[in-house]
């Protein structure tokens, strides 16, 4: 058999193609060091200035896991080594837990020098009453549980209702992220509800005050200001918001921080899909706010607000023309 090398057709393989990684990295660090130096940060403590959303979203899938075992613990748990599961659980949670509050305060003693003991003290002690609050939050979230089952028809068991329900875990989140924000680790708590609002569609901030009993339905949409104070037994529905009205600003622009803005619910309240509550303003108990509703000023215990009723009274007073 002859072969003709004339007839051989033969393909180079492709130069790999060049992306100037170095040029792009020194570009990134050039643009790294402009910013520290606008914000006058400097690395004081070496590693890592700040806590990582992927390790609080570990902490709070094992913490979600301590307070409801049975349900949202491992699949092969058993009952009779449900103590042994908490622990070991919560153990290792909580040391993780302890790194992450401990790099929050000393990025937050940067302006302010704080001694490392001082720090490393202030942040066991932190965790340490964090984790002796957890017994409590698993009682007020039974209660967040039992109102989404009784509140809701088509809920066929509480354990349906832990499981599937966007809102519980929400409000898994919030209950301890509520906490920690108490005690004086706000981006952490920030962190773990924004963990909640990318997986639920629910937006709460982690300063709200939120009662017993509190049933979100649906939730996609769902924002809860940071100064919103929310009784007991309260139920809202799907892209319900309570907002702030305006903010605030000094004399050179910049925004007050912290001031109450958002509106105070009270007990027994009742707020149906897509209504906007804006403002420092107060809704009385055993309310019902309809579907669609915009709502700036505050109404009396027992009121029945729809959206044909709101708008009559805005029109009235010259408003929303």
């Amino acid at each position: 058999m002859n072969f003709s090398v004339s007839s051989c057709h033969y393909e180079l393989a492709p130069a790999a193609p060049s992306w100037d990684i170095d040029q792009v990295v020194a570009g990134l660090r050039q643009a790294r060091e402009a910013w520290r130096q606008g914000q006058q940060r400097t690395q004081e403590f070496g590693g890592r200035e700040l806590p990582s959303r992927e390790v609080l979203q570990e902490i709070m899938t094992s913490l979600r896991g301590a307070l409801f075992p049975m349900r949202l613990g491992p699949a092969d748990l058993r009952q009779e080594s449900e103590d042994f599961y908490v622990g070991h659980t919560l153990d290792a949670a909580l040391n993780a837990l302890h790194t992450q509050v401990r790099l929050e305060l000393r990025h937050a003693a940067r302006q302010e020098p704080v001694g490392g003991t001082t720090i490393e003290l202030q942040a066991v002690s932190i965790v340490r009453d964090f984790a002796r609050s957890l017994p409590d939050v698993r009682r007020l979230l039974d209660t967040d549980v039992a109102a989404a089952f009784r509140n809701d028809p088509a809920a066929r068991s509480v354990d349906e209702v832990l499981l599937c329900y966007p809102g519980v875990i929400a409000l898994i989140h919030h209950r301890l992220a509520h906490r920690l924000h108490a005690l004086g680790t706000p981006l952490v708590a920030r962190v773990i509800a924004e963990l909640a609002h990318s997986e639920t569609g629910i937006d709460i901030h982690p300063g709200a005050q939120i009662g017993a009993g509190f049933f979100i339905d649906h939730g996609t949409g769902v924002v809860i200001g940071e100064t919103a104070i929310l009784g007991a037994n309260v139920r809202i529905y799907q892209a319900v918001t309570l907002g702030a009205k305006r903010f605030e600003s000094d004399e050179n622009g910049n925004l007050h921080k912290g001031r109450a803005r958002h509106p105070i619910v009270e007990d027994d309240v009742v707020i149906y899909a897509g209504a906007t509550v804006l403002g420092r303003i107060t809704i009385g108990a055993g309310s019902t706010i309809g579907g669609n509703v915009w709502l700036t000023r505050s109404v009396p215990a027992g009121s029945n607000v729809t959206q044909a009723n709101s708008q009559h009274e805005l029109l009235n007073h010259g408003a929303g023309i």
